[in-house]
């Protein structure tokens, strides 16, 4: 009985480790997808807006093709909701599940739709359902994967758990840009635009039914399994307007990041190719370097906010992106080391804040809205200001009015920083 005891005890803290990193893996490798599928859209677009478009007017068709990536954030408001509710309702792990299936059948259909040449705008409209499916699951992904990472995290460690969340997320935009770097050495561009683009669609959707199947086995989380009697004496939309202010917060934090984020982060590489005709293998190249950085970075500053607190954190990443924005932009001109200065920077000063926004987003609310109370405020933000943000950068470039962009994007910063100073410190707040 001893010998037994004393095994179990052993056995106990190996179990609980191999819990940790089922979590950390089965949550990390679909959350890796669903940013892989969302930013392939956006490095390939250059080579296969003319797939789904007239080829009459190459720019007409990359604007095109760059608008319903960003129709395709409409519906993460919907997607928020839908999986929001899941997430509160029937388990964070549910509905997990259901946005990493969607995400990666959207994926797989953009990968076979045929082209313009093959059957007229029915491509058009396949590919904007399918961008609308993948817009649907991801407003969903991003937050109850969030609030799930965010309550199974250890005590004292929530900030550097919840970095997990852009850790992986970069792993999944690196990985989709390095394929796009090793596509664009090994094809000639005839090639590349011909069928080449189609490879990261329906890898995606492969590696999705693996995703799906680890997902399937996450435990749910403790504070959701306790909260039940919460969960069945309010209403959602109840609970949703007793949390309002939260959910302002969530918005004002979110704006000014998600610019920064899909201006730098996806549409940099596309912009240098197709606006300033960067040489395509090497500006990818570069892209993966920078996400590199990124990703070293990000769990340093989730460490460092377990430490010192949230606000200090958000407040060097917002102001610091703020002063340089206007910088960063002037820096890259012609050359090919402009873009890598400017993107390494970029994605340092951005470090911080997308660490830890998860953890935060979680502190501000209870448990029965928890996953809908971050997920339908972040995903208006992201769709006001994200999705828009290529397309808006794109054409007022074009329009010579590159710095009413830039100016747009330091007062979303700016009032970030605004947010953070009226909030109060989050770190050792009890999610259960």
């Amino acid at each position: 009985m001893t010998d037994i005891s004393q095994s179990t005890q052993v056995d106990a803290p190996a179990r609980a480790g191999a819990g940790r990193w089922r979590t950390v893996f089965g949550t990390g490798i679909g959350n890796a997808l669903e940013w892989y599928d969302w930013n392939v859209y956006a490095v390939f677009a250059p080579f296969f807006a003319a797939q789904f478009f007239p080829k009459s007017d190459a720019t007409s068709a990359l604007l095109s093709t760059l608008a319903i990536f960003a129709v395709g954030f409409l519906m993460r408001p919907l997607g928020g909701l839908f999986f929001g509710w899941l997430g509160d309702r029937k388990g964070r792990r549910t509905a997990m599940v259901a946005s990493i299936a969607m995400a990666a059948g959207g994926s797989l259909v953009i990968g076979i739709a045929p082209t313009y040449d093959t059957i007229g705008i029915g491509a058009s409209l396949l590919l904007l359902l399918a961008r609308l499916g993948q817009g649907l699951a991801h407003g969903g992904e991003l937050p109850a994967a969030q609030t799930y990472v965010s309550e199974m995290a250890p005590p004292g460690r929530r900030g550097r758990w919840s970095s997990l969340i852009y850790v992986s997320g970069t792993i999944g935009i690196t990985v989709g840009t390095a394929l796009g770097a090793v596509l664009a050495s090994a094809l000639v561009p005839a090639e590349l635009a011909a069928w080449g683009w189609r490879i990261p669609f329906v890898v995606g959707g492969i590696i999705g039914v693996y995703a799906l199947v680890m997902r399937m086995r996450l435990a749910e989380t403790e504070a959701f399994e306790h909260d039940d009697a919460a969960r069945t004496k309010i209403s959602l939309w109840q609970a949703f307007w007793q949390n309002r202010i939260a959910c302002l917060k969530v918005i004002g934090l979110t704006l000014g990041g998600t610019v920064v984020y899909y201006t730098w982060f996806v549409a940099a590489p596309a912009q240098a190719i197709s606006v300033k005709g960067f040489d395509p293998s090497a500006t990818l190249w570069v892209a993966v370097a920078a996400n590199v950085v990124f990703i070293c970075a990000l769990p340093f500053f989730g460490a460092l906010s377990d430490k010192i607190g949230r606000k200090p954190v958000l407040q060097f990443a917002f102001i610091g992106g703020a002063v340089l924005t206007f910088p960063l932009n002037w820096l890259v001109q012609d050359q090919v080391w402009q873009l890598a200065a400017a993107m390494f920077i970029a994605m340092l000063f951005m470090a911080p804040a997308s660490a830890i926004l998860p953890a935060v987003y979680a502190e501000m609310f209870p448990t029965h809205v928890r996953t809908t109370g971050v997920a339908i405020p972040y995903a208006i933000a992201v769709a006001a200001c994200g999705g828009s943000a290529p397309y808006l950068q794109t054409w007022l470039t074009k329009a010579g009015a590159g710095s009413v962009f830039l100016t747009y994007t330091v007062a979303l910063l700016l009032l970030a920083v605004l947010v953070v100073r009226g909030m109060p410190e989050t770190k050792d707040v009890d999610l259960t």
